[in-house]
């Protein structure tokens, strides 16, 4: 499932393998596309490559072998980050964390202002734009880096755990606002967790990776309505599919 009006992009591995300096295979022979519009989850265990996935298709690494196809690749094409950790500059505010982006790009003062304004509102938090970051909860510090790879109006985000870290609540709160904010601007979004539950909670799709060279163990769309809230949680068709992606990880286990 793909958002309504999609301004995203999609993204074509095709055979792609990376080996790191110790010959040690992280992923071998990967073939997988993501439609444009797609808000992908990918699931695995620890070391099965998907933070190297992430990065990879990022380009802020290069495959061993293979190719990576985004489309449509035009110069103002753009992808933003998303780490687990918010990496907020301390001595700058708020608006000026979410507005570096476009101050590295050369936009204007007065423009780059109201852009971060914008996208603060949309993280609901403009009126927290004159903090620092040590005045701020560990959600408030993830919903600023949100708003700061939101920004620059991305066609791909890619998220590598970016609430793992949080506390329950908080968490949940953060997952219903970026299922919406993927369904407002429809862009393509490609999240990394170890959460089965929050996978199947956030994702049109999910995609389990195997421990042993990154192989993809199962493909599954999921069978859940686009507009997702709390109630959700205690729903059968959640619960069905949390049972799905969590045999297949199992059954690596037993093997």
């Amino acid at each position: 499932m793909t958002a309504t009006t999609s301004r995203g992009v999609s993204v074509a591995l095709e055979g792609v393998r990376r080996v790191f300096e110790n010959n040690l295979v992280v992923i071998d022979g990967m073939d997988l596309r993501i439609e444009a519009g797609e808000f992908l989850a990918i699931l695995g265990p620890s070391g099965c490559g998907k933070s190297t996935l992430l990065r990879l298709i990022a380009r802020l690494a290069d495959p061993d072998r293979g190719r990576i196809v985004v489309h449509p690749e035009a110069e103002r094409f753009q992808t933003a980050f998303v780490f687990q950790d918010a990496h907020l500059l301390p001595w700058r505010t708020v608006l000026d964390n979410t507005a570096l982006p476009l101050e590295l790009m050369g936009v204007a003062r007065e423009p780059r202002y109201a852009k971060a304004r914008a996208a603060l509102d949309q993280v609901s938090l403009l009126d927290a734009e004159d903090r620092y970051p040590a005045q701020l909860s560990g959600g408030m510090r993830m919903r600023v880096s949100l708003a700061r790879a939101l920004v620059t109006e991305p066609r791909l985000l890619l998220l590598d755990e970016p609430f793992a870290a949080l506390d329950e609540i908080t968490r949940f709160r953060l997952e219903v606002q970026l299922r919406q904010l993927w369904l407002d601007r429809g862009i393509t979004v490609i999240f990394v967790t170890h959460s089965i539950s929050e996978a199947a909670f956030l994702a049109g799709r999910a995609v389990v990776l195997s421990r042993r060279r990154g192989h993809i163990r199962l493909d599954r769309r999921l069978e859940l309505p686009a507009q997702r809230d709390n109630d959700l949680r205690t729903d059968a068709r959640l619960a069905q599919e949390v049972r799905i992606l969590l045999g297949s990880m199992e059954e690596e286990e037993e093997e």
